[in-house]
Order: C-alpha cells, then sequence, then structure tokens
C-alpha cells in the first residue's frame, strides 16, 4: 500500500513538473524583457517546491523543462533554441545544476521527513505495543497470583479433607472393640435371672444405646469407605424384588404394628448388585420411612423395570414429606428432616446415595403420589438376560470407585 501510494506521488509530481513551467511562462511572456533574467528564480522555486513535495525525479523534470523555456523565451536570440551570448551556455548549465542541486537537497529532506514520520509511527505503535504486553505481562502475573493462591486452598482443603476422613474412619474403627465390649457384656447380664430389676432396666438401656452408638459407628465407617472410594461390592446378578421381601421382613420383625407392602411389576427384577449393600440401602430407607409416617399408615415398596437396562425402586410413605426448602440437600451429609427425631443422624440418606452410585445407579426425591408422603427411588443396572449367572458365592469382591 506504501508503495502505491509513493508512485502515484511521483506521476503526480512528474506531471506537475512538466506543466507548471509552461504555465509560468505565459505569465512571464507578458512582463517587460529586461527583466527575464531575474525570471529563473521564479523557476527555481518551482524546482524547489517539487523537490520538497514530490522528491527529486519532478525537481529534475522541471529543471530540465525551465532550462529549455528560459532559453527560448528569454535569452536572445528570442524564439530560438540558440544562444548569441556563449555565457548564456554557461548560465543555463548553472541554472540546470543548481536547480537539480536544490531540488535534490530538497527531496533528501522530504525523504528525511517522511522517514521520521514512519520512525515516528513505528516508535508509536512500538510503545502501544510495549504497554499492551506490560498490561498482559501485570494480568498474567496477578493471575499467576491468583491460581497459585487457589491452588494452595485446594490442596490444603484436600489435606484437612483427606485428614478428617482418615480420624474419622480410625476414631470409629477404634470405638467398635469397646463397644462390642460393652454390648456383649451387658446382654450376658441382662441374660442372667439373678439380675434385679432396677438393674435390668439399666442394663437394658445400656444395651439399647450401645446398639444404637453401634449403628452410629457403623454408619460413619461406610460413609467414611464411600468417601474415599473405598466401598467394597460383592457384584452379582440379584432379585431386587427378593431383596424388598426380605427388607420388608426385617422391619416387620422391628416393627410389628408397621404394615410393609411390597409391589412387583411383570418382567425380569434381576440387577448386577451386592444382596449385602442393596439390603443397607433398603433398610435405611424403609427406617427412614418409619420415622417419620404414622404409625398406622403403610409403607409401600414398588420393584419394576427400568427404562436403558434399569430396575427402578421406590420406597412409598404417607408422612409429612420432605418440606420444599429441603428437596435439594436431603442427601447432603447430618441434614435432617423437620421436626428432627432423636434416633435419626442424618447419616442414612447420604450413605444410601453413596452406594446406589457405586453401583452406578442414580437415586432421587420423587414427586409423592396423591395423598402426600416421601417417595425416595432409586436404579440399579439390570442384569443382562444372555449373560451367564455366576454362583453368588464364588463371585469376586470389586471395588467401585
Amino acid at each position: 500500500m506504501t508503495r502505491v501510494r509513493g508512485d502515484r506521488a511521483l506521476l503526480v509530481g512528474i506531471l506537475i513538473a512538466v506543466l507548471s513551467p509552461p504555465l509560468l511562462t505565459l505569465v512571464l511572456a507578458r512582463l517587460p524583457v529586461s527583466e527575464s533574467r531575474a525570471y529563473v528564480f521564479l523557476y527555481l522555486g518551482i524546482v524547489v517546491s517539487l523537490g520538497l513535495l514530490t522528491g527529486l525525479v519532478p525537481a529534475l523534470v522541471a529543471a530540465a523543462m525551465s532550462s529549455v523555456l528560459a532559453d527560448y523565451f528569454f535569452l536572445p536570440p528570442v524564439d530560438s533554441l540558440s544562444l548569441a551570448n556563449p555565457s548564456d551556455v554557461l548560465y543555463l548549465v548553472i541554472f540546470f545544476v543548481a536547480g537539480g542541486a536544490i531540488g535534490g537537497v530538497a527531496a533528501l529532506r522530504r525523504r528525511s521527513i517522511i522517514e521520521a514520520r514512519a520512525l515516528s509511527r513505528t516508535l508509536a505503535d512500538a510503545n502501544t505495543e510495549l504497554e499492551r504486553l506490560y498490561r498482559e505481562q501485570a494480568a498474567s502475573a496477578r493471575t499467576a497470583v491468583r491460581l497459585a493462591q487457589t491452588q494452595q486452598q485446594v490442596s490444603a482443603l484436600r489435606d484437612a479433607d483427606r485428614v478428617r476422613r482418615e480420624l474419622l474412619q480410625n476414631v470409629s474403627h477404634e470405638l467398635r472393640t469397646p463397644l462390642s465390649s460393652i454390648l456383649t457384656g451387658a446382654t450376658v447380664l441382662l441374660a442372667r435371672s439373678d439380675v434385679a430389676t432396677p438393674v435390668r432396666e439399666g442394663l437394658s438401656g445400656i444395651v439399647t444405646q450401645s446398639r444404637r452408638l453401634d449403628r452410629l459407628v457403623g454408619d460413619m465407617l461406610d460413609l467414611a469407605r464411600i468417601e474415599g472410594h473405598a466401598l467394597e461390592l460383592r457384584l452379582e446378578p440379584t432379585d431386587v424384588g427378593e431383596a424388598a421381601e426380605a427388607a420388608a421382613a426385617r422391619l416387620r420383625q422391628s416393627h410389628p404394628t408397621r404394615v410393609v407392602q411390597v409391589e412387583t411389576e411383570p418382567g425380569s427384577l434381576e440387577a448386577v448388585a451386592d444382596w449385602d449393600r442393596l439390603g443397607q440401602v433398603l433398610d435405611n430407607l424403609l427406617v427412614n420411612a418409619d420415622r417419620y409416617a404414622p404409625p398406622t399408615s403403610p409403607i409401600k415398596i414398588h420393584v419394576a423395570p427400568g427404562a436403558r437396562g434399569t430396575i427402578v425402586t421406590r420406597v412409598i410413605d404417607h408422612g409429612p414429606g420432605v418440606p420444599a426448602g429441603m428437596r435439594d440437600r436431603i442427601f447432603d451429609r447430618f441434614v435432617r428432616e423437620e421436626p428432627a427425631v432423636a434416633e435419626g443422624t442424618g447419616l442414612g440418606l447420604p450413605i444410601v446415595k453413596g452406594i446406589v452410585e457405586a453401583h452406578a445407579g442414580h437415586v432421587w426425591l420423587d414427586d409423592p403420589e396423591s395423598g402426600g408422603g416421601a417417595v425416595f427411588a432409586f436404579t440399579l443396572p439390570a442384569e443382562p438376560a444372555e449373560q451367564v449367572k455366576a454362583a453368588p458365592a464364588e463371585a469376586d469382591p470389586a471395588t467401585i470407585p
């Protein structure tokens, strides 16, 4: 683009150099002849102007045109290119050389001005680029500092979480031994016939609270395993309907007045699951339903084949349901529904979520049926129909991250 503009300026300069001396000559031809020798300075003005504005070539063209016109119109013999006085030859040579030199100096000055302007623009652009790079470098440095601080915070939080899990697991594990001793001793004493009634009542309370504490320690250990991605699963073909019947029987045994209904849909209800962990999921959901539902209301377990190769299980009660403000965090640790129940620890539902997700399943709080209550639903991967089923006792343990 710069070269095109330079060529265009050169052509315009040459055109002016060709036209301006004849135009000046037309004007000078009307003036007195006695002043003709002074006209050369006017021609020099054209040469200098062209040198400054357009460069050396137009200045030399203007000098040549001026020399010819001055000779023809103003040096005797007039109207002829011949010269009567030999000194006029020297005069024209000096005029052309002086015009060319002055035009050359003017052209050099013009080039210097152009180069200076270009250098100034280059320096300005470089300064702008340096300022931009400085701003970007400063922003990058600030970002790097913030990133380093964030990484330190994340590392500290990760270490703190690891220490918390290890501490929880170690403390829970260490509590198991004395708890077992207390529970065993109290149970043995309670079985003796020679224990007085007041002592028997005290021992009964010790057994009850020891069992509750043992369940809490077990839940804490399970949660630590789940959060540490160390939950061991013995995966095998498992009939979810049979697991639901077994869980219902366990709840009826501990709460004989509670009605538990198991409904199964036609089709295969076999899932790839750990029988014991599936029973733990169902027990936690049933205990949760039994805890909040009215004593005379039934609890229903509904098992059916689901979409995309899953088995869907729903545990439905007719209690007060889950408040809208707690639905998004009901599966968080230590979150309990209101009104809070003394026996609840807020760990049952997080353990349910961890076990189901370890089976590559999904658990959620479903919309309640007509009449209110809470509906907890979860999926498990269905057993492929063509797969050869292994004996439960020969299945290998699998650690699910």
